[in-house]
Parts: C-alpha cells; sequence; structure tokens
C-alpha cells in the first residue's frame, strides 16, 4: 500500500524536506495553512510532504471508519493504542523517508513531523529509523509502545535533536502523558526540547514560531545543528 500525499514545494529543486502526519479523523490538507505560515529563508528550497492515513475502522469510535494510523482501543490503559496497526503503519511511513532518499534529498535533510496520532508514529517511525534523520517534531501526542523502545531504536538517530510540545489544556491527549513520554526519552539519553502552551488539542501562533526557528536550526549549516 502506498498513501495518498499532497505536496508543496518552496521553490524548484528541494534540498530538504518536511514529512508532516495528521491527526486522528484529518487528512493530508490539514497542515497546509501550517506550512504557508513557515518562513524557512536561508536553508534552502524546502519541499512540504503530507500523506493522509488509510480509512480504517476506529474501534474507540464504534469501528467507524475513519482516516487513522492506527486504532484506538475502548479502553484507559496504555494498551488502548493497537500494536498491530502501529507496527502496520511502519513500512507506510519509511517508504515517505525513502521516496524522498530517492528524490535526492539526503536523510540529514530530511525532518519527520507529527500531531496527536501523527506524533505517536514520528516517534515510533523517527527512532527506529536506520538513515539519519535532521530532526522529530513530536506535537500533542506521546510515545507508543515506550517498553520495546530502548530495545528497537536505531542507533543511526541516537542523537537526533527532538522538539516536542503540548498544550498544557489539551483534555484528548492529557499533558501529562506527553509529559511522561518525555521522561521516557529522557531517560533513554535522547536530546529533547520540551515546549508547553496554554492551548487546547491544537497549535497556536508561539508554537509554529519556534518550529519555525527550530527547523532552521536543525536544517542550517552553522555551529548550532544537530542541537536539539
Amino acid at each position: 500500500m502506498s498513501l495518498e500525499t499532497l505536496e508543496i514545494e518552496s521553490a524548484p529543486s528541494p534540498t530538504a524536506s518536511l514529512i508532516i502526519l495528521h491527526g486522528l479523523g484529518a487528512d493530508g490538507e490539514d497542515f497546509v495553512p501550517f506550512c504557508h505560515e513557515l518562513d524557512l529563508d536561508g536553508i534552502g528550497p524546502m519541499r512540504f510532504v503530507m500523506p493522509s492515513a488509510p480509512v480504517i475502522p476506529v474501534s474507540l469510535n464504534g469501528g467507524y471508519p475513519m482516516r487513522a494510523w492506527y486504532d484506538i482501543l475502548p479502553r484507559n490503559d496504555a494498551k488502548r493504542e493497537d500494536e498491530a496497526s502501529l507496527r502496520a503503519t511502519l513500512p507506510l511511513v519509511d517508504a515517505l523517508i525513502e521516496r524522498e532518499i530517492g528524490r535526492g534529498i539526503p536523510s540529514e535533510r530530511i525532518v519527520l513531523m507529527g500531531f496527536s496520532q501523527g506524533c505517536a508514529m514520528t516517534l515510533m517511525c523517527g527512532l527506529r529509523q536506520p538513515h539519519r534523520l535532521a530532526g522529530l517534531i513530536a506535537l500533542s501526542g506521546y510515545l507508543p509502545l515506550p517498553d520495546t523502545t530502548s530495545a528497537e531504536a536505531h542507533r543511526a538517530n541516537r542523537r537526533t535533536p527532538i522538539f516536542m510540545a503540548h498544550g498544557t489544556h489539551d483534555d484528548v491527549v492529557l499533558p501529562e502523558r506527553g509529559q511522561r513520554s518525555l521522561a521516557h526519552l529522557l531517560s533513554l539519553d535522547y536530546p529533547v526540547r520540551w515546549h508547553d502552551y496554554p492551548m487546547g488539542h491544537s497549535l497556536c501562533l508561539d508554537e509554529v514560531n519556534d518550529i519555525n526557528a527550530w527547523l532552521k536550526r536543525v536544517l542550517s549549516p552553522t555551529e548550532d545543528q544537530g542541537k536539539p
């Protein structure tokens, strides 16, 4: 299976790529306004790749089919994310990265970003990715399958900078869950920079500006490149 993707290029012949994974029930168009808000002058032409998740039945919503990266079970513990469908999505995200590499973008110039369910896939895939990435942006989500992360993570991304952010009023993915994921990543010595904002399960302008500055840092050939 290949994913439907929407793409925007800031100029011809991109030299860097940002792959953005949307949240539950959304699609690739969800982050088009976000892309237009960014000002990434100085890092070269950029390609924004916005895939749409497959349509699958979501158990939490009574089995109603919607775009989702994985199934969510109707329970309130760490096992509510369906491991089988999480793992089934991994090769789909890997294929997006491989496609960018095949189009001439070095893996060190690729950033993987996700919101909510897309955040979970970003962390799960990014830490297991055998190609060194420029960075991971994890928004309003969590680290899935934390107990397997250490054993399954690839050494190529042990020092990849991670931008992690959450809304302090998020009632969909509680801030405490994001903070537990942060603590687990820090315990494994990943370079994470944490941000929180006075908002719900969404994005805000201050967050977009902080992401913009972080992208310039990890994608610019300066002495700060590679720092979280």
